[in-house]
């Protein structure tokens, strides 16, 4: 690029205030947060959550371990990997993607004659090369557009860049449901590439939608790695976006937490069943009542979250958490609690074998979920 091209360049970054304020629309681009776990079999049709906010959609497509890697260029402590365990040589359908809430995307003004031109950056690693296709697609409006970029080198860290340009048609939903995804295709069949592939924005047509991609699941051998994905308006591409862990967390947070996920207090009797994760004081007030049991959301979630109690084994009952009552489990809570975006509120059975003034320990964890 001439000395010319790259002024004119760093005007229009400027004229876009680009450079100003938070970048990067992808949450957890870096691959940092792994609330769920760090590895996973997938393999038949399902849709798993790996690093935060990232999906894997697999429609019978061989079969994969996928994880968080510490494998990442200069910059990046982790990745996102996919490993292929057992090979598919007519796929079906498999890809990455991260989904978007319509509120946090009106600043791109689509559906305008101003619709913002999107510029997606990212690295990426394969043993397979080739072409690879990564699309944004409008779930609102049932409209996508798609782009081409290639792995070169084997086993080599390769940042990639790609713009689209606005869509002046079809405008998001200025609410907390599922507006935009950005996908990552890694292997599909001729429903999704027997067609012409979709550069521009237009209604989405099956197969238009990866013409060209290479086939990951081909091979035992392949492995495919990607970190540092920055989503952010204008044409060009500015360097990523740092954020703390703690950050990023709470980010994600929005749509998916843990309660608690500590270690046993080895110091509780008749604790043989200690796999169980999370404590929380509880206290009674009469040998029949008490203080109903709440947890507290790290941060408002995007909607009510759909809870799954699952360590609950102190109190020998599956899917409930447990009471102590200073030498035995004596109580459990309900199954279905109450949610709001805000708070998680259990309800307890204990009967009357309470003692009236103590302060009782409510042990178990559980899941809140409210992805997109």
């Amino acid at each position: 690029m001439t000395k010319a091209a790259e002024l004119a360049k760093m005007g229009e970054v400027l004229t876009n205030s680009q450079i100003g304020g938070r970048r990067n629309m992808i949450i957890n681009g870096a691959m940092q947060v792994a609330q769920r776990g760090t590895s996973f079999s997938l393999s038949g049709t399902a849709d798993t959550f790996i690093t935060d906010r990232f999906l894997i959609s697999n429609s019978d497509t061989g079969a994969w371990t996928a994880s968080q890697s510490t494998d990442a260029p200069t910059g990046f402590s982790n990745s996102l990997k996919m490993d292929c365990t057992t090979a598919d040589t007519s796929p079906t359908f498999l890809s990455l993607m991260t989904r978007f809430e319509g509120q946090d995307l009106q600043h791109l003004k689509k559906g305008t004659s101003s619709a913002e031109k999107t510029t997606l950056s990212f690295f990426v690693k394969s043993n397979k090369t080739g072409t690879y296709i990564a699309e944004l697609r409008d779930i609102d409006n049932n409209r996508t557009i798609g782009k081409a970029y290639t792995i070169s080198s084997a086993n080599t860290w390769e940042q990639k860049i790609i713009t689209f340009d606005g869509d002046t048609t079809g405008a998001f939903g200025n609410d907390n449901g599922n507006s935009l995804t950005v996908q990552f295709y890694l292997a599909v069949g001729s429903t999704y590439n027997s067609g012409t592939l979709a550069t521009s924005w237009g209604s989405r047509v099956n197969a238009n939608t990866a013409v060209g991609q290479v086939n990951l699941a081909d091979s035992t051998d392949n492995e495919w790695y990607i970190t540092g994905i920055q989503l952010e308006v204008g044409s060009q591409a500015t360097p990523f976006e740092h954020r703390s862990f703690g950050e990023e967390l709470a980010l994600c947070q929005r749509y998916y937490y843990k309660s608690m996920d500590g270690s046993p207090a080895d110091n509780i009797p008749n604790t043989d069943n200690a796999s169980s994760n999370g404590q929380l004081g509880i206290a009674m007030y009469s040998t029949t009542a008490g203080r109903t049991p709440y947890f507290q959301n790290p941060v408002q979630m995007r909607a009510d979250p759909t809870v799954t109690v699952y360590s609950s084994e102190r109190a020998n009952t599956s899917g409930k958490f447990g009471l102590f009552n200073q030498s035995a489990w004596v109580a459990t809570s309900d199954t279905s609690p109450t949610v709001d975006i805000n708070r998680v509120t259990f309800s307890i059975t204990h009967g009357s074998s309470l003692t009236a003034g103590y302060t009782y320990l409510l042990a178990g964890g559980f899941d809140a979920d409210a992805e997109l």
